[in-house]
This record gives C-alpha cells, structure tokens and sequence, in this order.
C-alpha cells in the first residue's frame, strides 16, 4: 500500500531496478521530469510528475492507474517489457530506438527505449522533442 494516495493526474516517469537504469536512465528520468513540469507551468506541484522504479510500477496496481513514461530497454525494465507488446511504435529506427504510444489508452501510456544507453537517451530526446505535448494533453484531459 502506497503512504498517500497519489492525485489521479500524477504522471509517472518508470525506469528499472537494474544497474545499467540507475546509472543511465534515471537522469533521462528527471531530465524528461524537467520538462514535463516545465510544460505543465509554474503552479504544477512537485509531485505532479513522480520518477519510480519498476519495483513500485509492477507492484503496486493503483500506480498503473497513472499516465506513464517507461525509460529504458525491456531487459532492463519490468515495466518496460510489460508495456512492449501492448504498445504501438510510433517512432523507431531500426535496430537504434523505439518509442511507443497509445494516447487512446486509460490511462496514457509510453516507451522510449534503445539498444544500449545513447541510444535510449536518442529516444527519450525525441520523445521529449515530438511528443511530449500530445502526450501531455492526453494525461491531463
């Protein structure tokens, strides 16, 4: 059980557990946080965007009711293979990165993953570039 409840929308940034995610995904995490709450403006709280890892994602149901950002590959996130066959790819460059999205999913739902960690910080740049506003618009309507 989560100490609070978290406001319904709470966007969640995930990454994994793994060594790899703690040392390159995790500050992809709070460079996308950065501009999530930039985006959202001056008077968006602080926990308007939580980064968490896969172990808090995948074992706590009531966080998997938040749209989500998953950072970093499959192998290296639980989250991330969880969210890999649900989720279409919406830009990819063969055997670099892949981002995934469903904007039409309850809630909003991302990927943004490449073969090693430049490649994942390529992706999580593109994201952050492309769509990260209809993102946006899709996790707070």
């Amino acid at each position: 059980m989560l100490p609070e409840p978290l406001d319904p929308s709470t966007i969640l940034i995930v990454t994994g557990a793994h060594l790899e995610a703690e040392v390159h995904h995790r500050p992809l995490a709070y460079f996308l946080r950065g501009r999530l709450l930039e985006s959202l403006g001056v008077d968006a709280p602080a926990t308007s965007v939580i980064v968490c890892s896969d172990l808090w994602y995948m074992n706590h149901s009531d966080l998997r009711r938040h749209a989500t950002i998953s950072l970093g590959a499959p192998r290296h996130s639980a989250a991330a293979a969880y969210l890999a066959a649900r989720l279409p790819s919406v830009l990819a460059v063969d055997g670099v990165y892949v981002v995934q999205m469903d904007l039409d999913a309850d809630p909003p739902l991302a990927s943004c993953w490449g073969d090693d960690a430049e490649s994942t910080a390529t992706a999580v740049q593109a994201f952050a570039d492309r769509l990260l506003d209809p993102f946006l618009n899709a996790a707070v309507a």
